[in-house]
């Protein structure tokens, strides 16, 4: 009984620093727009933090989906890895809300694929913050809105092509930066 005890201590422990981790790193991509990730490895922590100033720097590409803007009223501005790699950063901007509206719904559940091992990512949802995606029962003209998705095992890499699915939208062929 005795040898269980640890076990147990240690387990929480962990549990601890995985959620306090995923809730860091949500509340800074809400809140502040300075990003703070922590790595645990073994026994020690060490941490990682991008200044504003780096993320002023890097330039915003817009992915040219022309049939996007038609059909859905957006257009991607980027597929990206985040949080050193645990999750991925999808972001796009808004030209029509009514053709938008249901990418920002919480009744449908986003995924994202990845093309080569057909593995299904979805958006994690916290219990604190409550999934990690900006939702609105009315979307905005000219706004940009982002989803992260789990990229558990940090499968998915730079260059890798994959398809986000929300509902019936659908885009294929996106690739990660």
């Amino acid at each position: 009984m005795f040898a269980r005890k640890p076990i147990s201590i240690s387990m929480n422990l962990m549990l601890t620093i995985k959620y306090n981790l995923i809730a860091g790193l949500a509340r800074a991509f809400m809140t502040t727009g300075v990003v703070v990730v922590i790595a645990c490895a073994g026994a020690g922590c060490t941490s990682w933090r991008r200044t504003s100033s780096e993320t002023v720097s890097r330039p915003v590409t817009v992915v040219p989906f022309p049939d996007l803007r038609k059909k859905w009223g957006i257009e991607i501005t980027s597929v990206r890895p985040s949080g050193h790699g645990h999750l991925i950063d999808f972001r796009y901007r808004v030209f029509d809300p009514v053709k938008a509206a249901m990418l920002g719904d919480r009744r449908y559940k986003p995924r994202m694929i990845d093309q080569l091992t057909g593995t299904q990512m979805t958006v994690p949802n916290t219990p604190k913050l409550g999934p990690l995606r900006q939702s609105a029962t009315r979307l905005e003209a000219g706004k940009i809105y982002f989803m992260l998705f789990a990229n558990t095992g940090s499968l998915i890499k730079s260059g890798r092509k994959v398809t986000v699915v929300i509902g019936d939208f659908k885009v294929e062929n996106l690739t990660v930066e």
